[in-house]
C-alpha cells in the first residue's frame, strides 16, 4: 500500500511514517500543501493521510483537489480540533475518514488499512491463495498452516501480489505499492526482492515470473 503523509508537525509526520513503514506500507511525508498538491500529481497513493491545518495550501484545499481529479486516493483527515462541526465539514468536502489528535498509532493504522481496501475492488480482510494466508491487520502469513516470518518490504510485496488475485504485476507497479519515492527505480531491488520472497514461502514455487511481464500468483 501507498500512502502519503501530509503534517506540518515534523516530529509527528516523520513518527507516522516509521510506524507505518514497520506495517510494511510504502510512506511519502510532506509538511505542507503545497507539497502535498505535488506529490499527489507525480505518484499514485491509496490512502493520503492529511492534517488540515497546514501551511502554504490548507488541508481543505488538498482534500478538494483529490476529490476534483477523480483520484481514487482515500483521505484520512487529521485536526486537533474534535469538534462534531468540524468533522462534519471535513467529510463533506470530500475526506472518507476523520481522526482527532491525539489518536492511538494503532487506530490510525486500522483506519489506512480500511480505507486502503477501498480504493480498489473489495477483497476481504484477510488475502488467501495458493495456500498462502496473509493477515495485514496481524502482519501474519502462513502457507499450509505453518507461519513464515517475512521482513516489511516482503511482506508488502507479497500483499500487492494477493490484491492482483492472479493477475501479473510489473516491476514497476511492485515498485510503486511497496517502496517510497526515494528508492531508485533503476536498482534490483524488486528482484532480490521477490526472489527471497520465494526462497522463504517454500516449495513448491508460487510465484511466476511472467518474461518481459512481471510476477503473478
Amino acid at each position: 500500500m501507498r500512502v502519503l503523509v501530509v503534517e506540518d508537525e515534523q516530529l509527528l509526520a516523520d513518527a507516522v511514517a516509521t510506524g507505518l513503514r514497520r506495517e510494511a506500507m510504502a510512506v511519502d511525508v510532506v509538511y505542507d500543501g503545497a507539497a502535498a498538491l505535488e506529490r499527489i500529481g507525480v505518484n499514485d497513493y491509496d490512502v493520503v493521510v492529511l492534517d488540515r491545518d497546514l501551511p502554504l495550501v490548507h488541508g481543505d484545499d488538498v482534500c478538494r483537489k483529490i476529490v476534483e481529479l477523480g483520484m481514487p486516493t482515500r483521505v484520512l483527515m487529521l485536526t486537533a480540533s474534535g469538534d462534531v462541526s468540524d468533522r462534519v465539514e471535513g467529510l463533506e468536502i470530500g475526506a472518507d475518514d476523520y481522526l482527532p489528535k491525539p489518536f492511538a498509532f494503532s487506530e490510525l493504522t486500522a483506519r489506512v488499512r480500511a480505507l486502503g481496501r477501498r480504493t480498489s475492488m473489495p477483497l476481504p480482510p484477510v488475502l488467501e491463495r495458493a495456500r498462502i494466508k496473509l493477515d495485514p491487520n496481524r502482519r501474519e502469513v502462513f502457507r499450509d498452516g505453518k507461519e513464515v516470518q517475512l521482513a516489511p518490504k516482503e511482506f508488502a510485496v507479497l500483499e500487492v501480489l494477493l490484491r492482483s488475485e492472479g493477475a501479473v504485476v510489473s516491476a514497476e507497479q511492485l515498485l510503486e505499492k511497496a517502496w517510497d519515492e526515494n528508492t531508485d527505480p533503476f536498482t534490483n531491488v524488486v528482484r532480490v526482492t521477490v526472489m527471497t520472497l520465494r526462497r522463504k514461502l517454500g516449495e513448491p514455487p508460487v510465484i511466476v515470473t511472467v518474461p518481459g511481464s512481471g510476477y503473478r500468483i
